[in-house]
Parts: C-alpha cells; structure tokens; sequence
C-alpha cells in the first residue's frame, strides 16, 4: 500500500442459480485475476456462491453443505495471495441458517459474518430461511480451524494501521441503525456491502445516495457490490450495481445490468486523517474483535485519477451551478457587513487583473442586493511604473461596463516623492521600490474611504493568502476581503462564469483579463509589456492550488502530495520541478503566517480558509523543518 492508497474491487461474477461448483470457479477466476492486479481488497455480492434467487432450495442440505465445501476450495485458493476477500454464502451453525458473508485472506478463514437485519417485506422473504445474526458472537468450527463467528469485528491490516474494514450485507444499510456505525466508531476505514438489491424504477439513484450519505456519515469508503446477470430473473431483475464511495463522494461506479469488477484505489489515510479532525464521534466498543491480515504488497499502476484542479468542479453543469453560489455567497457576506455598518459607499482598487475584477463582480452584486445603484461603488485604477496599457486600458472598460463610478488617481508622482523621503534610490528595483507602491495604493484607497465615509474592499485571494504573495500593510489590508476563500484557479473560472453570463462588452474585458499574465506590475514594463510575472517567481498557481488543497484539507505528507502531482500533472511538469515548488509551497506556508495572523474579515465560501477567526490557528513561529525532510 502506497501512501494510504488501497485498491479495492467490487465484483459481479457470472453465475448460475445453486450451480455452487460453477460459481465456486468463477469465484476464484475473479480472485485469482485481482490479485495479479494489484488488488488488496475484493468484495463479492450476498449469497454469490449459490445465488441470491435460490428460494426453497436453501431448505436442501446439499445445498448448503456444498456451499461449506465450495468455501474451503475459495480459501485454499487464497494460499499464496495477501489479498482480503468477502464472498456471500449461506452458512449453517448451531441448528441455524444464516445469510453471511465469508472473509478471507492467504488461505485462511478469518471470519464469517451474518447479516443483521433480514429483509422480509415485498418480494423479500428472508426470515422464510434465515435467522438474523446473533446477540453474542462466539467462533465455528471451519475443517479444524476455530473461526470467528458474529458481527462486531474489524479487519486490520498488520502493517498498515489505517487499513480496516468493517461488513455488512445488503439490508443491513437500509436501515435506521447500520452496523457500519457501530463499524466506524470503532475504528474501519473501509465498509464493505455484500448485496443482492433488485433493480426497480427509480431504485439506483436512491441506492446510489444511500451508500453516498452512508459514506459520510461513516467518513469511510464504502464498497458496495451487488448480484446481476445470472441470478434467476422468474420475477425480479438484478442490476449488479457496483459502487465505491470515499466520504460521500462517488469515485466509482458500474454501467447498470452488466456484470463488471469496478476497480479503483480509495484513500484510508486521508479519511483517518478526517476522523481525527472531526474528533469522529466514539461510544464502547472494547467488545470489537480485531482480526488481523496482511495486504498485498504487488506494485500496481495507479487507476484513480486526481483533479488538476480540485477547487475547481470537472463537472460542466456543476461548473455553472458552483460558481453562481460562490457568487452568490461572497456577495451575501459584503451585503450583510454592509448592512451592518450602515455604509452605502464602497472604495476598491482595480488593476485590470483577476482578483479585483472578481472582488468588483462581487461588490456589484451585493449592491443589487441592497437596491442600491452601483454608482455608490467608487472603483479606482491607480497606475504606476509597472502598469501596462493593456491593463489599464481593461481597468477601465471594466469599471465603466459595470456602472461604478470611476476615478484615476496616478500614483507615481507621490512614490517618487516617498522614495526621495526615504532616500531610496528611483533605479534599485528590490523589494521596497515594488512594497511602497502597493502600500501607497492602499494608503489611497483607504483615505479615499475616509473621506466617502466608505469601506475598502480587498481582493486577494486564497492562494496569496497562502503563499503571503501580498505586501504587509498593503494590498495585505482591507476593510473585507470578499475573495479571501477563493483560490486563484478558483478565481480564473469564477471571472469566466460571469464574461459569459454577462457578455457584450463587459464580457470581452473579462475574457482579456482571464487571458492576461497574473502579475503585480510592480517593476518597470518592458516595452509596455508585463516584465514581472508571477509564476516564474512563486511557482504556477495551479501547482500551488494542488498543494494547498491536499496539505490544508487533509494534511497529507509533503513526498504523499508529491507523488500525488507527479502522477496528475504527468507530461506538464517534472518531478524535480514539483518537488522545487513544493518545498517553495512550505516555506512561503509557514514563514508568512504572521500576515495571515491579521488579515482583516471576509466571508469563507468554501472547503478550505486560512483565517485566524475560522480555520487555521497557526502559530507565526512554527518551523518548517519537518515537512521540507520528509520531501528531502
């Protein structure tokens, strides 16, 4: 297992109703095909060794005692393989039949476990045949071997501590009280689902959101593996619908009515990760049995796929309907603070880049809300040095598309004055040339507030937040930043929605600046071309996005998050070049959080924020050193 990554199946194999020696083959063909893929952990549906469909034949002892001896030739077969297997079959023990599934692992019966909670309304009759599982666990004899025998016990892998999984059988998530909570308090990563549910109208969709709202609740992987083709269709049609889940999201999923194994690798590493900062709720579970196996250690090519961009939905619809809520959010916490303090007018500096386009978009919209015309937005362009005409002439454009008032104030004058004040030579481009020039703007606007009796409106965004790609008491300060929560690939996509939404001329502009090289304009143009561009000094924000996300969210290790890069931006950027703007990442992390420390309010919209007031208390002192070893 590779960085918590645990490839996992759920099958449907082909059988033939109470042919117990054809499914018992077509068992260990799917075993046997597995493991030299790679896979760890294999689920099989509920009954699958004779068929769910069988009926009264459960009442033939052949039946069932052939299933017995079918298992121990599947188990056999497992001798030489570390891989978790979980086949569905009826069980007898103690005068009693039960509907169970059989886990096993390197030739060895682990357990067998019955379903609690028996389906018996519909077309369902199950306590015709079945006794729901015992109150007490206790063990079988298995061909001389003492087994485990009951429902309260979790799978561990011995040498990987977050690879643990609990089970249950069909019925057993539909309702009120799953064993699989039971399960997650009392450690499992993983949930595993033998199922036999019969397809219906409508029915996949709402198993589908079962297993996704189970997922969640659990924060665990669920993986749910249902019969198909080959059951007996006399009166119902079975869809081997084959799911796998990670914390609510469905990561994969089988074509309906197509017998299928869904092979992917779920992260258990990331959802214990979650549990911990979720402080996932515990009761007593001393009782638990824990039983130990060990996993497949076969190197295997990586089959999930990660998102470049994963603040950013894949989705196309999603896309739209994303980026209007976010929209939406980011303007209903400026109308409120606005509400608030009274204020009509509002002060923001627009440069012709992305993020004060998006932070004006915003602004406008929370006016809209307010019934309050846009003219009481006062939106200055203040350009110096660096600014090139294509910016400024975008700057511009934007404001008088939008409505706001607009104002010019140039500002090189007053930092050449200060630069003559401070003795700073007009020809020494370092970091004071480019400070005093983001720092007069903001001394601008805030006096320009002060005299409109306005608020200033900030528009740096989530990764220069997390980067502290800001001047200190600069472009750093505001009086609410409204895109603080909004990553800059974010930011890209959300100015996209908005030029198409809009169109016309306001719709032109935007597509320009989307299109326009991310740059302060701090340093002198070069033939009024952009001569300071922002990710050839700090590295490509999609890169820093990806890390922030990964590091943030799920506090994954530094070499995890480059593994994860290498394999998603294969072909784009090298491994030494991820690596470099990796440990950039760290540095600029945690050496600039005492900026972070008093940034001023503004309103979190998504999964992740960097304010003191929500999510991150962080410590401006902490040390790097641990995270740049483990990339070293």
């Amino acid at each position: 297992m590779k960085y918590g990554l645990v490839k996992v199946s759920a099958a449907t194999p082909n059988i033939k109703v109470a042919d117990v020696e054809h499914n018992k083959n077509q068992i260990i063909s799917l075993i046997d095909e597995s493991y030299k893929n790679g896979v760890q952990l294999l689920v099989l549906p509920e009954l699958c060794l004779c068929g769910y469909t069988v009926g009264d034949l459960l009442f033939q002892a052949k039946l069932i005692y052939g299933c017995k001896e079918a298992l121990k030739e599947i188990v056999d077969s497992t001798k030489d393989k570390n891989i978790l297997c979980f086949v569905g079959l009826p069980y007898e023990f103690s005068g009693r039949l039960y509907n169970t599934a059989a886990v096993m692992s390197a030739g060895k019966l682990l357990a067998v476990v019955p379903k609690t909670h028996l389906a018996n309304y519909n077309e369902f009759y199950e306590k015709r045949y079945f006794s729901p599982a015992p109150l007490t666990d206790s063990y079988v004899d298995f061909y001389g071997e003492e087994v485990y025998f009951g429902v309260s016990c979790i799978f561990k892998d011995a040498l990987h501590q977050d690879f643990t999984v609990g089970v249950e059988i069909c019925e057993d998530l539909w309702r009120v009280n799953p064993p699989s909570n039971t399960h997650a308090m009392a450690g499992a990563n993983i949930i595993v689902n033998l199922s036999a549910s019969d397809e219906v109208l409508t029915k996949a969709e709402f198993r589908r959101n079962l297993v996704s709202v189970q997922s969640t609740k659990t924060i665990t992987a669920y993986i749910y593996s249902c019969a198909g083709n080959g059951e007996s269709t006399s009166e119902r049609i079975f869809p081997s619908h084959n799911i796998i889940a990670e914390n609510g999201a469905i990561i994969a999923e089988s074509e309906l009515f197509k017998n299928q194994t869904l092979t992917i690798e779920v992260d258990v590493e990331k959802l214990a990760t979650e549990k911990r900062k979720q402080n996932f709720e515990q009761d007593d579970t001393s009782y638990y049995e824990i039983i130990n196996f060990q996993s497949n250690e076969l190197e295997s090519a990586l089959i999930r796929k990660f998102a470049r961009l994963p603040f950013v939905p894949s989705n196309e619809f999603e896309k739209s309907q994303k980026a209007e809520q976010l929209l939406t959010m980011q303007a209903l916490g400026l109308r409120k603070r606005l509400e608030q303090t009274g204020i009509k007018k509002s002060v923001i500096g627009i440069s012709g880049g992305l993020d004060s386009a998006l932070a004006l978009l915003v602004t406008c919209r929370a006016y809209k809300m307010l019934n309050l015309n846009t003219d009481n937005i006062i939106a200055i362009t203040l350009p110096c040095f660096g600014t090139t005409n294509r910016t400024y002439q975008n700057a511009l454009s934007l404001m008088t598309e939008l409505g706001v008032t607009v104002k010019e104030i140039n500002i090189k004058e007053s930092v050449l004055q200060h630069f003559k004040d401070i003795d700073q030579p007009v020809d020494k481009y370092d970091v004071t040339f480019e400070n005093a020039q983001a720092r007069m703007r903001t001394m601008v606007l805030m006096d320009v507030a002060n005299q409109q009796g306005g608020l200033v409106i900030g528009t740096g965004d989530l990764s220069e937040i997390a980067l502290g790609w800001c001047t200190y008491n600069g472009d750093h300060m505001s009086m609410y930043g409204v895109n603080c929560s909004i990553p800059k690939t974010l930011v890209k996509h959300l100015v996209s929605y908005e030029a198409e939404r809009l169109g016309g001329n306001v719709g032109k502009t935007l597509i320009d600046i989307v299109n326009t090289e991310i740059s302060p304009e701090l340093l002198p143009a070069d033939n009024d071309k952009i001569a300071q561009k922002t990710e050839d000094l700090v590295g490509p924000y999609e890169l820093h996005d990806f890390f922030l996300y990964y590091m943030f969210r799920y506090g994954f290790f530094p070499k995890k998050i480059a593994f994860l890069a290498t394999e998603t931006f294969k072909g784009k950027y090298s491994e030494e070049t991820i690596v470099k703007w990796l440990k950039t990442f760290y540095k600029r992390f945690f050496t600039q959080q005492y900026k972070r420390s008093c940034t001023p309010d503004g309103v979190k919209v998504g999964s992740v924020s960097l304010s003191p007031h929500n999510d991150l208390r962080m410590p401006s002192d902490a040390e790097y050193k641990l995270w740049l070893d483990d990339l070293n």
